[in-house]
């Protein structure tokens, strides 16, 4: 049995390789200034520049063929990015980050997750776990019914993308479960059971780049597991 290569498939180039290397060095640029800009309170290019990070990823899963469900989901990041930076669209956030992390379980689904989560659920089981304590803890403290109704439906996805990536790729968990801490710091802060401060403010954000970065970067190396075509 032999593999068999794709007509006309070829290795990158030198000049290819360093394109997309670009797209990363880009992404930690704006990462970096971002958070400077946060920790001083200068506005609105702190704002600018969250708004500035999935799209270089998106870049970059574009142009490399990595997987488009990931380009999906850092689509679903940036339209969080941008709702929560207005007034009065939190609930639209919310949504379109469960939207994220929908694909994002999609994608490890597809690579055997519930099977792996079946002989492992205690992975499962703790991080349910987690949800149900972070959402008991904020509870009284959230008047909006609306809220109070999804709320526990988006902490759900956020164990569930935290579940699926551990068990799947390391470093895909290790962003997943950045994400559910930054939104869990969001979440003590939103309903305030913790103070609002820049230290905060600068937490949440560096959590969540770096999870963006892992969880793109480590569901983008799943393809390399898929079966090959033989004959």
């Amino acid at each position: 049995m032999s593999e068999v290569r794709t007509p006309g498939a070829r290795r990158p180039s030198v000049h290819g390789a360093v394109g997309h290397l670009a797209w990363w060095w880009a992404f930690t640029v704006v990462a970096v200034v971002h958070v400077v800009l946060l920790g001083a309170g200068i506005g609105p290019w702190d704002s600018i520049t969250k708004c500035l990070a999935a799209p270089l990823l998106i870049g970059w899963v574009l142009t490399t063929g990595a997987p488009r469900i990931l380009a999906l989901a850092l689509l679903f990041c940036l339209g969080g990015d941008v709702f929560l930076e207005l007034d009065g669209l939190f609930l639209a956030g919310m949504a379109s980050f469960a939207l994220a992390h929908a694909c994002f379980i999609t994608w490890f689904v597809r690579h055997g997750a519930l099977e792996r989560l079946r002989r492992s659920p205690a992975v499962a089981i703790v991080l349910v776990g987690a949800a149900v304590v972070l959402v008991t803890t904020v509870w009284s403290g959230v008047d909006d019914p609306v809220v109070r109704a999804v709320l526990p439906l988006y902490a759900l996805m956020l164990s569930g993308t935290a579940a699926t990536a551990l068990v799947t790729d390391r470093l895909a968990g290790f962003g997943a479960v950045m994400f559910l801490v930054s939104d869990a710091i969001i979440a003590l802060t939103v309903f305030e059971r913790i103070d609002a401060s820049p230290t905060t403010d600068v937490a949440i954000m560096v959590l969540y780049l770096g999870a963006i970065a892992a969880l793109t970067a480590g569901g983008a190396r799943l393809t390399r597991f898929e079966p090959a075509v033989t004959v």
